[in-house]
């Protein structure tokens, strides 16, 4: 990761934290930068890596600020869209589009996780 920060973070909520901390990992390459848990052991807040990405998350609940948030959709910059594919598959991600080589030049595909968020990963790189 660089030495800055990124400035804009996805941030989901899961009704299972730690499960979606090992799904990450195992399907989409992510590696977990902090977990931290309430007495209890439920993770209250996660923050993954993948590249120079971050994406934030926690336990999803019914009143505050993310009551109701829902599944939405991330894009990921990836060197090797076919082998993460293949990684994806392997750790049990529905596919719901398959590599696709779109007429913008970017590889990709997409997938849901187990809680319905969509995650698509691609070869194309927005400049800022």
């Amino acid at each position: 990761m660089s030495s800055q920060s990124p400035t804009v973070v996805p941030v989901l909520s899961y009704r299972d934290p730690r499960a979606a901390l090992d799904f990450l990992e195992r399907a989409f390459g992510f590696t977990t930068l902090a977990a931290h848990e309430a007495e209890d052991g439920t993770v209250v807040h996660a923050e993954m890596r993948r590249g120079d990405g971050v994406v934030m998350f926690g336990q999803a609940r019914d009143e505050g600020l993310m009551a109701g948030s829902g599944p939405t959709t991330v894009y990921v910059v990836v060197d090797d869209p076919d082998a993460l594919h293949a990684a994806a598959e392997a750790a049990g991600a529905e596919i719901v589009m398959p590599l696709t080589d779109m007429d913008y030049g970017s590889r990709e595909f997409a997938a849901r996780d187990p809680e319905g968020n969509l995650w698509s990963f691609g070869t194309y790189a927005p400049k800022l």
